[in-house]
This record gives structure tokens, sequence and C-alpha cells, in this order.
């Protein structure tokens, strides 16, 4: 893939994160760890995802810091903490391919569960608290995929969609912190950097004006097959590199 074709991948990957995040308060890892992944290899792909939705995160909480949960956040986010490291340590030890392989299953079933409205009566209260925290931290570092947890455990609180997104886009800015600090930056080129960085804003912007305009169930149904598809691809992408072909 030449650099001007790999750049504008990166651009187009970037927007459609960036907007789904601004409009849900996550999803950014669902739609983009899989695209990313093929495109950069798993270890960047997933750091970059790490930064991109860290400030996309802090872009959407200027406006609806109020609303965060601060007593719920700061066990979610204390047990995160505990975990990234051992994320980081996990995806370290992997090859590129076992790890498409993992990403993968993660993606698929994070999607699945969500759509399922999986209820779990130890996802509830502060023990909930910890377990969601700690499953996502370890899934965020090393895969970027530390939302889903936190969906399941806001379904399973009874949190409503209006408090669900300043109090994710809070954890988002916090977690990829953390990620970003344990695993590090992505290597990239300038026009990539260039490109993600205009896919950001490109995506941040038409998420502020469509979040009033489109039907939270039309954007929550494209997230779902955009990240189902992603996830199965890179799936099969992985499996294909196992098999030696």
């Amino acid at each position: 893939m030449s650099g001007a074709v790999a750049a504008a991948a990166f651009g187009g990957v970037i927007t459609v994160g960036a907007l789904v995040q601004r409009m849900t308060g996550m999803g950014f890892a669902l739609v983009s760890v899989p695209a990313l992944a093929l495109l950069l290899g798993p270890a960047d792909g997933v750091a970059l995802v790490n930064c991109a939705a860290g400030v996309v995160s802090a872009v959407g909480l200027a406006s609806t810091w109020r609303q965060v949960r601060l007593p719920a956040m700061t066990v979610l986010v204390v047990a995160a903490a505990c975990t990234v490291p051992l994320g980081t340590w996990t995806a370290a030890r992997l090859s590129a391919s076992v790890l498409l392989v993992l990403l993968g299953v993660a993606v698929s079933a994070a999607v699945l569960l969500v759509v399922a409205g999986v209820r779990v009566a130890s996802l509830r209260g502060t023990g909930g608290a910890v377990v969601a925290g700690a499953a996502s931290g370890f899934m965020n570092a090393a895969a970027g995929l530390g939302g889903p947890a936190l969906s399941l455990y806001a379904a399973n609180a009874d949190w409503p969609v209006r408090q669900f997104v300043p109090n994710a886009l809070f954890y988002g800015v916090v977690l990829n912190v953390f990620s970003v600090a344990a695993n590090g930056l992505p290597a990239l080129s300038t026009g990539a950097w260039l490109s993600t960085l205009a896919g950001l804003a490109t995506g941040t912007l038409l998420g502020e004006v469509l979040a009033r305009r489109v039907p939270q169930t039309w954007i929550r149904h494209a997230v779902t097959l955009l990240s189902l598809a992603g996830g199965l691809t890179t799936l099969l992408r992985g499996l294909w590199e196992l098999s030696g072909r």
C-alpha cells in the first residue's frame, strides 16, 4: 500500500471512529480497531486507537463534564488502572497473527454482548464497577477495546443514555491516558499523523452536528454492522495468517 493511499485510509477510518465516539460516547475502537490493525499491524493499530479515542473523548467531555458520576467513575478508573499494565504485557508477547485472531474474537463477542443487552448480577454496585473496570483496562491496553465492558456495566446499572454518554467520555479520557502511557505512541509517518488529525477534526465536528439530528437507533444499528463486519474480517485475516497460506 502506497503512503498516500495508507494516509487516506487512516483518515477515513479515524473520521468514522471519531464521528461514532462523539455521537454515542463510545464505539471508536469497535469501528476502527479491525481496520487499523489490518493497516498498521495490531500493536500500532491499538496504540493509535488509544491516542485518537482519548482526544475525541476529551473534546466531547468539555461540554458535558458536569454530568459525570464521579463516585462510580472513580471505582471504574482505579480498577482499570490496575490491569492496564497486564494488558500491555500480554499483547507484547503474542504474535501479530494470534493478536489479530484475539482482536477479531473480542470485537465480535463484545458487539454481540452489547446488542443482546446481557444482564449480569455481578456487574452491579461497587463490586460490578471493579469487575467491569478491571476487564475494561486489560482489554483497552491489549486490544483498544475498553468500551464494551463499560457499556455492559452501565446497562446492568440501568443508566439512561443521556447519563451514559458524558460518563463514557470521561472514562475514555482517563483510560486512554493510562493506555498511551503503557503502550506508547504508534510509529506513523508524518502524512499518516496529519491524516489522523484531519480525521479526528472532521469526525468530531460531524458528530457534533449529527448527534442533534440523527435518531440514536439508526446510529446504533450502523455501529453494530460496521463493528461486527470489522471484527469478523480481522478474525478471518488472523486465521488465514496462522494457517501459513
